[in-house]
Parts: structure tokens; C-alpha cells; sequence
């Protein structure tokens, strides 16, 4: 074994890894360490979550924690070395820590998510959240922020701790819930787990996403939006400055700099702007129903005369009322519905040029070429490499 130089400062990270949240934290701590000459001699569990039975501390020079966790928040409590502390926000100033705390502002990440959706017209609102508990501390501040920003009584909905026991009842409930809420209401849910849920509310209920109700969710879990069946609006969470932020204080203690107990709170980075908030205000019932159908059908090569048949009036007064409310023609409508999932695909996936071409419906890859250079100035490689999605994209 090599020798440990005595400038090496071992380091405990608690994380539960296994949450996007503490994995870009992770990565944000990383990026300190790739960018100043630091001798960092780093423990963290190879599953990256923390034992809750290990109630031993390592004997360690400095420890960053993740304090949304309250079995990890006790267990750093008992330790004598340096400790910067990490997680949500709170409005009242009593809650946070007695110790250098980097905190992910909630109020200014529901103010982002109620920002963008007014911007599209929406004048209600509603908050799908979690209920009360230590471990959802976040969601309870976020109910917190929702009220203060719209200074009334919002719609709010706590809903289950789902299990797979009661997935279904929860369900159900939910959609009871989405049921009630007038049409046109913006949902903002407190992550993007919940946004899935009510998701799949919309769609048992068969209401229209986002032509009746908008959905927004916080976290940008990736994971999550692969697994619903209309891409997900999303606010990204400033988590790597989280990170970076935390492992610079911790330095600065380690270099025996005074560093006071207060809290810095770090901003929400940006909106990512899916499917699920797409809404162009329309009024029309009939041009609501004709863009839903085009919405989930685009790709599969339809042409105007299926949208005729679905929503069952004349082709002259559908293309009126598509005219007066949009001031496109169906078959428009129908061809960028094609080209912006084809520029979702390549932006936020690494599938082949081929398969997204034919996922978009066009009946060859060099017609689908064509059609995107002439509409966008550059092909669907060029464009891949312009704009394809990834964390440094947002990063400090």
C-alpha cells in the first residue's frame, strides 16, 4: 500500500446516491476536485447510500451530509469534525442547522415552475406534493412556497406514500383529485416522480395533456421521463453548484479559514420545456380534441383525413377553426408535430439517426435529411451536436 501524505485530508461523504438529487451533488463536489490542487483521500460507500445501521463515523477530517436525510443528519451530528451540510431550503430560519448549510431554494424553484406556466396563459393553479413527514421535508416547504406565490387558497393535493400495496387506491385518489380541478390547470408537482403520477391520472381519466391540464415537474430525472407517455416539463435544480458550493466551504475550513454557520441558497438553473406544458391556450373544443389526437399520432404517418375521422366534422370547418385559432393549416400542424420530436430525440437521446427517422414517421433517412436541413440550416447530425442535453450544459 502506498504511503498516505500527510497533507491528505480524509473525507466522509454521506449521500443516498441512489436519488438524482445526490448523484448531481456528487458530481458537483467532483467538479471541485478536478479544478483545485486539493488532497482529498475520499470514503463513500460502494453502493453509494449510506448504511443506516452503520451508526460509527470513520475518523475523518471533514464530512459533507446530506441533511435531507434524518438518519444521516443524526449521525453527523455526533461528529466532532468539520461538517458542511447540504439540502432543501426552509422558510423559517429556526430549522436550518448550526453548521455551514448549501441549500436548494424552494421557493425559487416552485416561483420557476409557476413562472413558466403562466407564461403559457395559465391563470390556475394547482400543487400534487407528498404528506407530512421528516423525510419529505422538501415537499412541505414547496406547499409553503406554492402559497406564498399565489397569496390565496391554491389547489393542493398531498396524496399517498405510494407502495406497491397501495399503488392502485392511490391512483384512484388522485385522479379523484385531478378530476376535480378546473380545466386549463397548471399542476406543478414537487418532483418529477409525482409528475408521472399525474400523468397517468390524465390518462386514466382521458383528459388531454397538455390541451386541459399542464404538468410540471422539479428534478429533471431523466429516468422518470423515459418512463411516461408524454415527455415531462421540468425545473433542474442548481444540485451541482450544491455540490461545488459545499466542497469549497469545506476546504476553506480544512485550510483553517473562518467560515460562518449560515446558509447559501442556490437557484434553480432552468426550465426544460417538454410536452406535458406545451399549451397554446386554445379554446376551441374541436381543435383541443384534433391536437391531442395529432399530439400521440404524428409519427405514425396520419394524414388530415384521420384527424377528420377522429373528431367528426367537416374537413372545411376544421381547417376554419384550426385557422382562427392557430392560424395553421392541419397538415402544418402534423408536419412540425413530426420535426419537434425529431429534435427532442436528437438533443436529449443518443438513439441512431436511422431509428429516430423512422420513429418520426418519415419514410426514409435521407428524405428525413432533407426536410430538417431545409427547415433548420443544418442536418440532424449537426444539430445533434449543437444542442444535444447534458449536465455540463448547465453547469456554473
Amino acid at each position: 500500500m502506498p504511503p498516505i501524505l500527510e497533507s491528505e485530508a480524509r473525507i466522509l461523504l454521506l449521500f443516498n446516491a441512489n436519488q438524482v438529487y445526490d448523484r448531481q451533488i456528487l458530481k458537483g463536489i467532483g467538479d471541485f476536485l478536478q479544478s483545485h490542487p486539493v488532497n482529498w483521500n475520499i470514503y463513500i460507500s460502494d453502493k453509494l447510500r449510506w448504511d443506516h445501521q452503520e451508526h460509527r463515523l470513520l475518523n475523518c477530517d471533514g464530512i459533507i451530509a446530506n441533511y435531507d436525510d434524518h438518519h444521516i443528519e443524526t449521525i453527523a451530528r455526533n461528529s466532532s469534525c468539520p461538517i458542511i451540510g447540504v439540502g432543501a431550503s426552509f422558510h423559517n430560519k429556526e430549522d436550518y442547522p448550526s453548521i455551514p448549510y448549501v441549500a436548494s431554494d424552494n421557493h425559487a424553484l416552485i416561483q420557476a415552475a409557476f413562472e413558466h406556466l403562466r407564461s403559457k396563459g395559465i391563470k390556475q393553479f394547482a400543487l400534487y406534493s407528498y404528506p407530512p413527514s421528516r423525510q419529505a421535508r422538501f415537499a412541505y416547504e414547496r406547499e409553503v412556497a406554492f402559497q406564498q406565490i399565489l397569496q390565496e387558497k391554491g389547489y393542493l393535493y398531498q396524496g399517498f406514500d405510494i407502495t406497491l400495496n397501495n399503488w392502485q387506491e392511490s391512483l384512484e385518489e388522485l385522479s379523484k383529485w385531478v378530476q376535480k380541478l378546473p380545466k386549463n390547470t397548471g399542476i406543478i408537482a414537487v418532483n418529477d416522480a409525482r409528475a408521472r403520477h399525474v400523468l397517468q391520472a390524465c390518462k386514466q381519466l382521458k383528459k388531454q395533456v397538455p390541451d386541459e391540464y399542464c404538468i410540471i415537474g422539479i428534478d429533471n430525472e431523466e429516468v422518470i421521463n423515459y418512463l411516461s407517455s408524454n415527455f415531462i416539463s421540468t425545473v433542474t435544480q442548481g444540485t451541482e453548484d450544491i455540490g461545488y458550493q459545499a466542497a469549497s466551504l469545506l476546504q476553506k475550513m480544512l485550510d483553517n479559514q473562518s467560515i460562518p454557520i449560515s446558509q447559501i441558497l442556490i437557484p434553480p438553473k432552468q426550465i426544460i420545456e417538454r410536452q406535458s406544458t406545451d399549451y397554446r391556450s386554445i379554446q376551441d373544443p374541436y381543435v383541443i380534441q384534433a391536437m391531442h389526437y395529432i399530439r400521440h399520432h404524428a409519427c405514425k404517418n396520419i394524414k388530415v383525413e384521420q384527424v377528420i375521422q377522429t373528431v367528426k366534422i367537416s374537413r372545411s370547418n376544421l381547417e376554419m377553426r384550426f385557422k382562427q385559432e392557430l392560424n395553421k393549416t392541419m397538415h402544418n400542424v402534423i408536419y412540425e408535430e413530426k420535426l419537434r420530436r425529431a429534435q427532442y430525440l436528437l438533443s436529449h437521446t443518443t438513439i441512431a439517426l436511422s431509428k429516430i427517422s423512422e420513429q418520426c414517421g418519415y419514410p426514409s433517412l435521407q428524405y428525413f435529411y432533407f426536410l430538417f436541413q431545409k427547415e433548420f440550416n443544418k442536418t440532424p447530425k449537426q444539430y445533434r451536436a449543437d444542442h444535444s442535453y447534458s449536465w455540463s450544459d448547465i453547469s456554473y
